[in-house]
């Protein structure tokens, strides 16, 4: 049981966070937040489909537009919260003074 304890320390957390934290492969802040917006783009394209599909009746599983509109809206929302943290965090960094 101590084990498990012992993992959980807080220098073991931060050692984990800062490998998370580092970039892979190269990429950087700005690459990954093109692919996310590219994503968020693809699921927002695919739940209006679902959504014409279903007001056309064209749909063949309910179940899985269903899924793609929430999806597409959900994903948005994290977008949404994603500016609005960093617009935030402009705002803070313009408060600093030089």
């Amino acid at each position: 049981m101590t084990k498990g304890i012992d993992a959980l320390s807080p220098i073991s957390l931060q050692n984990e966070l800062a490998k998370s934290a580092k970039v892979e492969n190269g990429s950087d802040f700005l690459s990954i937040l093109k692919e996310s917006l590219g994503e968020v783009n693809d699921m927002q394209i695919k739940g209006d489909q679902a959504l014409s599909d279903i007001a056309t009746g064209q749909v063949k599983d309910l179940h899985s537009a269903a899924i793609a509109i929430d999806k597409a809206e959900i994903s948005m929302k994290v977008m949404l919260e994603v500016r609005n943290k960093a617009i935030n965090a402009y705002k803070e960094i313009l408060k600093t003074p030089i």
